[in-house]
């Protein structure tokens, strides 16, 4: 899947629950919703661009993994499909614990924190992220590459998932209670994963998968709470304008 290609599925699915946010909220917006959508964007378009700047690292590990035979996918000859499945299934291991350890580490949460701090979720929140938390994320995504052997067209498969996920799980929408609660027995839901941005530690400490909602479960940072309404979003302490300008946004990893 070429990277026109990808980005243009993304940006018509952020569209689409850009819309749908509209008619379904889970909470009302409080103030311009493309006021606070800005930031985010920015920070996007910054997102985009390293990833495609950092590409030939992904594809040279890819090459360096099938070259040498590197990986546990190479124990056992597999079927296509079934290489496929583990391979997404390793990568998004890989992911959840670049997500964990980001709450867990000092430098970590100093970068990821800028994801946390916006106080209205939505689907413009999935790419709000710092360089430094980007950087972080790939180096953890090169190690899943060679610790599971995986091929380059698996990689591409799984980031596009992976990026459409993110949009969906962040999105302002109202998802009915029965529907979330089956689709979450295999996949991270909106429901599911606002959770982990409530303002409560104890809250934001869980739900850390990304599209698979084992990890979760297999780890222990699982929570089914609901109540979804009540989750009041944000940092303590980071809710005025360092939270909505991408200028301090920037800065507040290196901010005290």
């Amino acid at each position: 899947m070429s990277p026109t290609i990808q980005f243009g599925a993304i940006v018509a699915v952020c569209a689409l629950l850009w819309i749908v946010e509209s008619i379904v909220p889970l909470f009302n917006y409080r103030g311009k919703r493309v006021r606070h959508a800005l930031p985010n964007f920015g920070l996007t378009i910054v997102l985009f661009a390293m990833n495609i700047a950092f590409s030939f690292a992904s594809v040279f590990a890819a090459a360096y993994a099938l070259r040498n035979h590197i990986g546990a996918l190479f124990l056992v000859d597999w079927p296509w499909p079934v290489e496929a499945v583990l391979a997404i299934a390793g990568l998004d291991l890989f992911t959840y614990f670049a997500h964990a350890s980001m709450h867990k580490s000092r430098i970590g949460w100093r970068f990821h924190r800028v994801h946390h701090c916006d106080t209205q979720v939505d689907v413009t929140t999935a790419y709000r992220q710092h360089p430094g938390e980007t950087i972080f994320r790939i180096a953890w995504q090169l190690a899943g590459i060679v610790a599971f052997g995986v091929p380059l067209w698996v990689l591409a498969v799984y980031l596009t998932l992976s990026s459409v996920n993110a949009l969906f799980e962040h999105a302002n929408v109202r998802v009915p209670e029965r529907l979330d609660a089956i689709l979450r027995l295999c996949f991270v839901t909106p429901n599911m994963h606002k959770w982990h941005h409530s303002r409560i530690q104890a809250e934001t400490d869980s739900n850390y998968s990304n599209i698979l909602s084992v990890w979760d479960r297999l780890f222990g940072t699982y929570t089914g709470k609901t109540g979804y309404t009540d989750i009041e979003y944000g940092l303590n302490g980071l809710d005025g304008e360092v939270s909505r300008s991408m200028s301090k946004l920037l800065q507040l990893p290196f901010v005290r």
